[in-house]
């Protein structure tokens, strides 16, 4: 089958035509895109100029400055659609689209994710302090914008979804300079709890961690069955507070012992009819 020339000359004067339309649009949607992407990197460094400056988050940092750069792309080629000829409101309808299914599809990453924002931006802990969240202690590891580290003392890595931390108590013992340590020690009825006190009193007079304001106190707390319960209190700096516990409580056991202040054990005593 030929082509007749007629033909030929109308197919080519078509294609210039569109050639005309075209074109100019190609070389105008380059370069938008060029120059785009030259004021995107500008701005971008800019950004990542400002985030250096806050080193207390460098998660959030990272997800700001990825976030960033993720908008203004999509910014830069929504541009481009526009110039080339693309309809707008189908690209962001397309957009819209996919943004609802993957937020349906993901609704608990979601929920870490607004967690995670949440903490890295409120602070309510930071990396190294130690906390009690979601029935577990540790020392903070990372704080990632899904999830955060933990490690226990016996050196277990739990890793918590931010989300239930966001939305839940949360103990943070690494806030304040000083902390209080807590005994209970039982002794025997019948003891002078005068000379107990006095006795407890001096072990943490003696040692340099506890503070001695506010002072150290000793309290009769209660009747039990087997004993009398004296409650003591302590100050010490929260770096202390572990050490002196332990220390505490083998110096109260062992000064009481040597003064003749008995600890009992719980006994029962049975008395059988004749």
């Amino acid at each position: 089958m030929e082509i007749s020339p007629e033909t030929t000359d109308a197919i080519i004067k078509k294609a210039i035509e569109l050639a005309y339309e075209v074109v100019p649009s190609i070389i105008y949607a380059i370069l938008f895109y060029l120059v785009g992407r030259f004021i995107i990197n500008k701005v971008l460094k800019g950004i990542k100029k400002y985030l250096s400056k806050r080193e207390e988050s460098p998660s959030l940092n990272e997800f700001v400055y990825s976030f960033s750069k993720v908008v203004l792309t999509i910014i830069l080629l929504v541009g481009v659609a526009a110039i080339i000829g693309i309809p707008v409101t189908s690209f962001l309808a397309i957009f819209g689209a996919a943004g609802l299914a993957i937020g349906l599809a993901l609704q608990g990453s979601l929920s870490n994710f607004a967690g995670g924002l949440l903490i890295l931006a409120f602070k309510p802990f930071k990396v190294g302090d130690v906390i009690t969240g979601q029935g577990h202690t540790g020392k903070v590891e990372k704080i990632q914008i899904l999830y955060t580290h933990l490690l226990t003392f016996d050196h277990k890595e739990i890793i918590i979804p931010n989300g239930n931390l966001a939305n839940s108590d949360v103990v943070n013992m690494s806030t304040q300079e000083t902390r209080r340590v807590d005994y209970t020690v039982g002794v025997a009825y019948g003891t002078n709890i005068k000379q107990a006190r006095e006795v407890i009193l001096e072990i943490f007079a003696k040692d340099e961690r506890a503070l001695q304001d506010p002072a150290p106190v000793v309290f009769l707390n209660n009747f039990g069955d087997s004993s009398l319960d004296l409650v003591i209190r302590v100050w010490t700096k929260a770096e202390n507070l572990w050490p002196l516990y332990f220390d505490g409580m083998e110096s109260i056991n062992n000064e009481l012992a040597k003064n003749g202040v008995e600890i009992p054990f719980p006994q029962r005593v049975v008395h059988q009819a004749k």
